[in-house]
C-alpha cells in the first residue's frame, strides 16, 4: 500500500531527526574510541552532522520545505567514512541508520543490498587494517556477523514502522467511506472495493443476517464493476453458503492442484484450531474458490454476518492475511453499524412523518370533504323547494372549501425541503411565528440567544422541523392561546424549549424519550426527529393547564 502525502512527510521528518541523532552519535563514538584524532574522519562526520541539523532546523521553520537530502548522499557518506576512520562502532551508527531510513521509505532492495554491501566491506576493512593471524578470522566473522544481524534487525523495524504507517492510514481511508450521507449500499461497496485493492483479490463479500426479517443481505464487489447494485435478498436456508460453519471462527482456505489446506482460530480467544472444516460445497459451487478468507463482522457486540475474501485463480491468501483482515473487519464495524442505525431512523422518521401527513389529511380535508359531500346531498333536496335559502348556504360551503384550500396548500408548503443555515434560524423562526399570529390568533413568544448561532445544517434543518411541527400540534390540539418558545446554544450544546397554556396531552408528569417510547405516548414524528440528530426529547405535561416540550442536541 502506497502512503498519502502526509504519512510520507511524517517519514520524512523522523529520518531527518534521525540522522541528525545518529550523526551525533557517531561522532561521539569516534571521539571515545579512537585512539588518536583522524582529521578526514573527523571533519567528514562534522560536516555531515552539520547537514543533517540544518535539514531538522529548515523543516521546523519552512512547514511548506520541500528540501530532502536523498539515500544516495546518506550511502557516499558511509562508504566514506567507513574508509577514514578507525572506529567500527562510529560506522555502525550510520550504518543502521540508513538501512532504517530505506526500509522506512520502502526501498527494500536497497536496504538488503546496504546491509550485504556494508558487512562484506567491513570484514576486508579489518583484513586489511589488522595483520593476519587466525585468531583475527573469528574476530573478523564476530564484526560482520554482528554487522548482518543487526543491520537486517533493523530493517525490519523500518520495514514494520513503513507497514504500519501504510495500515493506519488505510484503515483512516477505508473508514472514511462509511458515510450515511452515501447511503448504506454504496458505502458498503465502497469499502468492500478498498478490500478488494488492498488484497489484491478478486472478489469481496459482505453477508449480514437480519433473523427479524428471516432474510440473508449479502453485498457483492469485484474489480471491474462499473454499475452499483443493491444487496441480494435471500432466505435463511441459504446461510451456510456465505456464513460458512461457526461465526466464533476466523477461518482461510486454500486449494491448489487437487490439494487443499485450511487454517483458522477462535476469534474470541485466538487459540488455533488443530482442524478445520472442509468448505461447503455449496460455497465452492457459488465462488469457484481457490483462496478463501471468512471473518465475522459485530453489530451490538453479537455476530452478524460474514466478510469473505475470494480468489479463484489468484494467489492465495495467508495467516497474516486473515489476522489483517480481522484487523479491518473490527476497524469497520462500529462506522458500519453506525450507517446501518443510522438508515434504520431514518427509514422510522419517513414512516412517521407518512403518519402524520396521513393523520392530517384524515382528519383535516378528507373529513372536510365529507361533510361537504353531505350538505351538498342535502342542498340538491333543498333546492326545488327554497332556492334563495340555498344559495345562502352555497356561500358558506364556498367559504369553507376556500379554507380547507388554505390549509392543504400550507401542507403541500411545509412538505418542501428545507435548507436551513444557522444564519437564517432567526428569520424563519419568526416568520413562522409570525404567520400563526396573523393566520390564526395563535400568540407566538420567541427568545433566542442573542449570540450568534453556530450550527450545522443538518442540526438547523431538524430543529427548524421540530420547531414548526411543534407549534402545528400545539396550534390543532391544544386549543391553546399563547406559546413561549426560547432556542438557547452553549458550547456543547443547543436547547429548544416549547411552552404554552392549552390542553396538555393525555398524562400527567415529566417523561423522558425513553419513557414515552415505553408507554407509547408523545409526539412519534418529534421523537424520531430528535433522535435522528442524536439528541433527547422531554415532555412535561399538566392536562388542562398546558404542557413544555425540551428537545437538547449535542453539537459535537
Amino acid at each position: 500500500m502506497a502512503l498519502e502525502n502526509t504519512e510520507r512527510m511524517y517519514l520524512e521528518r523522523q529520518i531527518t531527526l534521525a540522522r541528525a541523532v545518529t550523526a551525533a552519535l557517531s561522532l561521539i563514538a569516534m571521539v571515545e574510541t579512537a585512539g588518536a584524532p583522524v582529521r578526514g574522519a573527523s571533519l567528514l562526520l562534522a560536516g555531515y552532522l552539520v547537514l543533517a541539523v540544518g535539514a531538522v532546523v529548515e523543516q521546523r521553520f519552512y512547514h511548506d520545505s520541500r528540501f530532502r537530502i536523498p539515500l544516495a548522499v546518506d550511502f557516499v557518506v558511509l562508504g566514506a567514512f567507513l574508509c577514514l576512520t578507525p572506529s567500527i562502532p562510529a560506522f555502525w551508527f550510520l550504518f543502521l541508520f540508513a538501512v532504517f531510513a530505506s526500509a522506512m521509505r520502502g526501498n527494500t532492495r536497497a536496504m538488503f543490498a546496504l546491509v550485504s554491501a556494508a558487512t562484506a566491506a567491513v570484514v576486508v576493512r579489518e583484513a586489511i587494517w589488522d595483520s593476519f593471524r587466525w585468531l583475527s578470522v573469528w574476530h573478523w566473522a564476530a564484526i560482520g556477523c554482528g554487522t548482518l544481524i543487526s543491520g537486517l534487525g533493523m530493517g525490519f523495524l523500518g520495514a514494520r514502522e513503513q507497514e504500519h504507517m501504510a495500515r493506519q492510514q488505510f484503515l483512516q481511508k477505508i473508514t472514511s467511506v462509511m458515510r450515511f450521507d452515501r447511503g448504506l449500499t454504496d458505502s458498503i461497496r465502497r469499502a468492500l472495493g478498498e478490500m478488494v485493492m488492498a488484497f489484491n483479490c478478486e472478489q469481496a463479500c459482505l453477508a449480514i443476517r437480519d433473523d427479524e426479517l428471516e432474510r440473508l443481505f449479502v453485498w457483492k464487489v469485484r474489480p471491474n464493476d462499473r454499475e452499483p447494485t443493491g444487496p441480494e435478498s435471500l432466505p435463511l436456508g441459504r446461510s451456510e453458503m456465505f456464513l460458512i460453519d461457526s461465526l466464533e471462527s476466523s477461518l482461510g482456505w486454500e486449494s491448489n492442484n487437487g490439494h487443499s489446506a485450511a487454517f483458522g482460530w477462535d476469534r474470541r480467544t485466538g487459540q488455533l484450531f488443530q482442524t478445520v472444516p472442509p468448505l461447503p460445497d455449496s460455497t465452492r459451487d457459488e465462488f469457484g474458490v481457490r483462496s478463501l478468507l471468512a471473518v465475522t463482522i459485530e453489530s451490538d457486540g453479537r455476530p452478524a454476518g460474514r466478510v469473505l475474501l475470494v480468489n479463484a485463480n489468484g494467489r492465495s491468501f495467508s495467516a497474516g492475511d486473515l489476522r489483517w483482515l480481522e484487523q479491518i473487519v473490527r476497524h469497520i464495524g462500529p462506522p458500519l453499524e453506525n450507517v446501518f442505525l443510522l438508515r434504520s431512523l431514518r427509514t422510522r422518521a419517513v414512516e412517521s412523518e407518512r403518519s402524520r401527513i396521513s393523520r392530517d389529511l384524515h382528519d383535516g380535508v378528507l373529513q372536510t370533504l365529507l361533510s361537504l359531500k353531505i350538505q351538498l346531498g342535502v342542498l340538491q333536496k333543498k333546492l326545488p323547494r327554497s332556492p334563495e335559502r340555498v344559495g345562502a348556504e352555497l356561500a358558506g360551503l364556498q367559504k369553507t372549501v376556500q379554507q380547507e384550500s388554505d390549509e392543504l396548500r400550507r401542507m403541500v408548503t411545509d412538505l418542501r425541503p428545507l435548507r436551513v443555515e444557522s444564519a437564517d434560524m432567526h428569520e424563519l423562526m419568526f416568520g413562522f411565528a409570525e404567520r400563526l399570529r396573523s393566520e390564526h390568533g395563535l400568540a407566538v413568544e420567541l427568545f433566542i440567544d442573542d449570540r450568534q448561532l453556530r450550527l450545522p445544517d443538518r442540526i438547523c434543518r431538524e430543529l427548524f422541523q421540530i420547531y414548526r411541527e411543534s407549534l402545528h400540534n400545539v396550534k390543532k390540539h391544544a386549543n391553546a392561546s399563547h406559546v413561549v418558545v426560547k432556542l438557547e446554544q452553549d458550547e456543547a450544546s443547543v436547547h429548544l424549549i416549547v411552552d404554552d397554556n392549552g390542553l396538555g396531552f393525555s398524562f400527567s408528569g415529566r417523561y423522558s424519550s425513553e419513557e414515552l417510547d415505553r408507554l407509547r405516548l408523545g409526539p412519534i414524528s418529534i421523537k424520531e426527529r430528535t433522535r435522528s440528530v442524536g439528541g433527547t426529547l422531554t415532555v412535561e405535561s399538566n392536562p388542562g393547564h398546558g404542557a413544555r416540550l425540551t428537545v437538547e442536541i449535542p453539537i459535537h
